[in-house]
């Protein structure tokens, strides 16, 4: 069924026709708040009903757009450790081939589809790293000694075994998660934010970062516009309707020519590199620096892209750990014999060495950070939940605390500062208390929510988690046998629960979903857990930290697509089944992928060098106290101190002026682990991203588009690359 084109609109402006009779301002203003919070539900009531918020061409649109990103993020992943969701390029690739093909569609493309296509295609994309396979996978595979039960190699049917059971129990608690971040708290998710508005732009639709509700501000009641100003508001849009869907032509046209441009041109320059190695590492500081400190200039234009998406802080903090690591500490324990050595060896070398140091630098990052999100709201809201608690256990209904502070409109403890509405009428009273609301108070507001048929029954939420936790729990069993006990699986499968409502968070308010910390600190508890004299706790470390770091990856990636269709109005259930489908298959397909490279390509080797399975096997060493090596534990803690106050410093800087000068420790980290042929090219995207937005101050969109388009280019072309290296063509 086609949308009310008038109300999907108008459900900010609508305005209010002529009266013939004058009634008091706050009569005025309860009729103005009822109408438009009717608005407001019926705006998301339509798009939720539009009849293709699950298509079946919208999910295989979606996994094709999805095997994309999974190949690209496999690549850059096994290279680096990173990988990106890519929705708006999803959304955009989406939009773009039912463009093409409108003429032939029995149903329309719209915005609440693509939404699924998108959902679909960065449930699929991620898995790579959600399934451990570009970092705890290889350092089972090639850095495990045989006194930590190592090296192990699971064969293809254990490979797919281990990544379905790790795939799913994060997509199912992210939808109890959702109405509390969402729609209670509203928390901005910045890339959900993002991929709306430009759904948004690419069909036509409105959509604001504050979400489809139109809310009453003091201002808004003093300064009413008048029915004359109000119709002819009406005429003027529907004079200038033609020339806006030309524009929208335009624009969706002329990101596709970028994207399809930046993508060409980043494949010809990866299949240049397989016949031209020395383009991936070109000596800029002189051949000196390159061969004896590995100090090269990797121009790759997908590392460029990425540096484009970072933005010029991160990348410059990457930087400036680059700088440190490899310029100042690299050299240091060369020449004091700390690691004796061939620089590039990570057993015996300063490359290993300085890893120490950058671990250190991301366990104090993720401690204080973490801590600070886990804390924040029980000390800002203690007094409420202690009320509630007396609540609970003066009724004695202890399923309360299961609604303690959920959102859900059965329960009667949620904190009043925070509560919310159901879809039932309110009662004029209601509407009355909320009639003037200042500026400061409007983010205190409730948010209406989907219509219930187009939510996620509560009983498919709590079967599906009861069976994704048991399906992880034997998957791992079954593939580790006893070397990993019962305990250990269960206790990990929890905490990454916990943890990925941390995670969730920290992705909400600050758009970076701290995977890497969120495992390293999981690492952490299983060392003061697990016994130094368990032969098997390095493994029991690798695997926990795996578990946690899959549920935070997947909660957070489907927050951020159930952001963006809770702004479109989209049906949840619709991007819930998808994310289910999209991680089903991309477990699948990432396991045959990693196989793929892993049989084609030498593991650790010069093209994947795999750092981030060096540094899960390095920190769960440095847990348990093993293998460090000279020095290294007195520069570590000096690091961690250091990096604890300007953690400290960031969180409460937050918003001021000096904030990005204060450098982010795993970001500066990552610039340690990392060599720093990548972190070069990562610093000039972020400067290209910079000039863009700060000195020319354009609208960031195009860059981003542009920026995917080298990433999916590098990535794409890459499959080129392995059947060329696969059949043995000859290069340099």
């Amino acid at each position: 069924m086609a949308p009310d084109r008038g109300e999907s609109q108008d459900y900010q402006s609508i305005s209010t026709p002529p009266s013939t009779s004058r009634r008091d301002e706050a009569s005025d203003g309860t009729e103005e708040l009822r109408r438009r919070r009717s608005n407001a539900r019926r705006f998301i009531a339509s798009h939720a009903s539009e009849g293709q918020n699950f298509t079946v061409r919208g999910i295989l649109v979606g996994l094709g757009v999805g095997l994309v990103i999974c190949f690209s993020n496999m690549y850059f992943g096994l290279q680096t450790g990173w990988v990106s969701s890519m929705s708006m390029p999803a959304s955009l690739i989406g939009f773009a081939f039912f463009k093409t093909l409108s003429k032939h569609l029995d149903l329309p493309f719209t915005p609440v589809e693509n939404v699924l296509v998108q959902s679909v295609a960065g449930s699929m994309g991620t898995m790579p790293l959600g399934c451990g396979l570009v970092g705890v996978m290889p350092a089972l595979n090639y850095m495990l000694e045989p006194e930590e039960q190592g090296p192990i190699v699971l064969g293809l049917p254990k490979l797919i075994l281990w990544s379905l059971g790790l795939c799913f129990f994060g997509v199912v608690f992210a939808v109890p998660l959702r109405r509390q971040v969402i729609i209670r708290e509203r928390l901005k998710f910045p890339s959900g934010t993002a991929t709306a508005l430009m759904i948004g732009v690419l069909h036509g639709k409105e959509a604001t970062a504050d979400g489809p509700i139109c809310r009453t501000t003091s201002r808004d009641l003093t300064s009413q516009d008048n029915s004359t100003q109000s119709y002819s508001n009406i005429d003027e849009r529907s004079a200038d309707v033609e020339e806006l869907t030309k524009n929208q032509t335009s624009s969706w046209q002329s990101r596709v020519k970028l994207l399809i441009i930046s993508f060409v041109i980043s494949g010809l320059y990866t299949l240049a590199t397989y016949f031209f190695p020395i383009l991936r590492n070109l000596p800029v500081f002189g051949f000196t620096l390159a061969e004896s400190w590995l100090w090269t200039l990797n121009p790759s234009l997908a590392y460029v892209g990425q540096g484009i998406i970072m933005g010029p802080a991160t990348t410059l903090h990457m930087l400036l750990g680059a700088i440190v690591g490899w310029g100042l500490l690299s050299p240091l324990a060369k020449n004091r014999g700390w690691a004796p050595g061939p620089v590039d060896k990570w057993e015996t070398g300063s490359k290993g060495w300085i890893v120490w140091v950058s671990l250190a630098i991301m366990l104090a990052d993720s401690i204080i950070s973490l801590g600070y999100i886990a804390l924040r709201p029980l000390v800002m809201h203690s007094g409420e939940y202690a009320e509630s608690i007396r609540q609970i256990i003066r009724k004695r209904d202890w399923k309360g605390f299961l609604y303690l502070g959920s959102g859900k409109s059965g329960g009667d403890y949620a904190l009043l500062r925070e509560e919310v509405s159901t879809p039932r009428e309110e009662t004029r009273s209601n509407f009355q208390e909320d009639l003037i609301v200042s500026d400061e108070e409007i983010k205190g507001l409730p948010e209406p929510d989907a219509p219930p048929e187009h939510l996620v029954n509560d009983s498919t939420v709590w079967v599906g988690l009861v069976l994704s936790v048991v399906f992880c729990i034997v998957s791992i069993r079954v593939v580790f046998g006893a070397l990993v006990p019962f305990y250990a699986i269960i206790i990990a499968v929890f905490m990454a629960l916990v943890l990925s409502i941390m995670g969730v968070r920290a992705l909400g308010e600050t758009d970076l979903n701290p995977v890497s910390g969120i495992s390293k600190l999981a690492q952490l508890f299983f060392a003061i857990i697990i016994p130094q004299s368990n032969k098997n706790s390095i493994l029991i470390n690798l695997v926990a930290g795996a578990v946690s770091e899959a549920g935070a990856l997947q909660a957070g990636d489907l927050m951020q697509d159930l952001k963006t269709g809770h702004l479109l109005g989209a049906a949840p259930n619709a991007q819930f089944w998808g994310g289910v489908i999209g991680s089903a298959f991309g477990a699948v397909i990432s396991a045959l992928i990693y196989r793929l490279y892993t049989s084609v390509y030498e593991v650790p080797g010069d093209l994947f060098q795999v750092p981030t399975g060096y540094v899960w096997i390095f920190t769960a060493r440095l847990v348990t106290g093993k293998g460090l090596p000279m020095m290294a534990w007195q520069w570590a803690l000096g690091a961690a101190i250091i990096f604890t106050f300007t953690t400290v410093a960031r969180i409460f800087g937050t918003g001021k002026p000096w904030h990005p000068y204060i450098p982010g420790g795993i970001a500066v980290a990552v610039g340690m682990y990392n060599v720093p042929s990548f972190t070069l090219a990562r610093a000039i995207g972020g400067m290209v991203n910079w000039y863009w937005r700060s000195y020319r101050r354009k609208e960031e969109t195009p860059i981003v588009v542009l920026a995917s388009g080298l990433i999916l280019g590098e990535g794409v072309m890459s499959i080129v690359n392995l059947l060329l290296a696969s059949a043995n063509v000859p290069h340099r």
